[in-house]
């Protein structure tokens, strides 16, 4: 568990309290509407999500899924994930009455810290060029902008065009992940 002024940053658990506060979280329309997944229909769909894409992360050791909750009732409003993968991709995600208050910087901010003190060397994250609040908390995060590229989205089949920024903690400050670059033939570097 990882502590900050205003939160409570833990694991989640497979408890009802939990599971529903996550299907608030990922049915809504608006918070989902940057995420890869659609939003969830119902408490079976999110258990379901859960079961496939969350508790892997702690069966195989493989990155970091967080809950964010507020420190007053430990009550999970959001998360962060750090995947364990090449990409280090770091995400998140808050429920929208929480927006523009700062909660995603403070949680981002103390995960970084762990994921340094456990480690790591780097991580990257990537948004949509219409979701200019998630470019944002990367920036604030001390994340750079290295490049661009578009991809045709699954499972929503929709043409994005997303922004990498990157974080390195070791004295490789020079270090881009170029998996995006290589990978999809449309990038290119924006000038900020």
């Amino acid at each position: 568990m990882i502590e900050t002024k205003r939160l409570i940053i833990r694991e989640i658990e497979s408890t009802e309290t939990d599971l529903n506060a996550l299907n608030t979280l990922l049915s809504d329309k608006e918070v989902n509407k940057y995420l890869p997944w659609y939003p969830m229909k119902d408490i079976n769909d999110t258990k379901k999500f859960y079961k496939e894409h969350i508790k892997p992360y702690y069966k195989e050791n493989d990155g970091y899924y967080f809950v964010i909750c507020l420190k007053e009732n430990n009550h999970l409003i959001g998360y962060i994930a750090a995947s364990g993968s090449e990409s280090h991709d770091f995400g998140y995600g808050l429920q929208k009455e929480h927006w523009g208050k700062g909660i995603v910087t403070e949680a981002s901010e103390a995960v970084i810290d762990f994921l340094k003190i456990q480690g790591w060397a780097f991580i990257t994250a990537t948004h949509d060029i219409d979701n200019i609040g998630s470019g944002k908390v990367m920036q604030k995060n001390g994340m750079s902008y290295n490049y661009s590229y578009k991809e045709q989205w699954q499972p929503k089949d929709i043409k994005v065009t997303f922004r990498m920024y990157q974080l390195n903690f070791d004295e490789n400050q020079d270090r881009v992940y170029m998996e995006y670059w290589d990978k999809y033939p449309e990038h290119f570097i924006e000038d900020l």
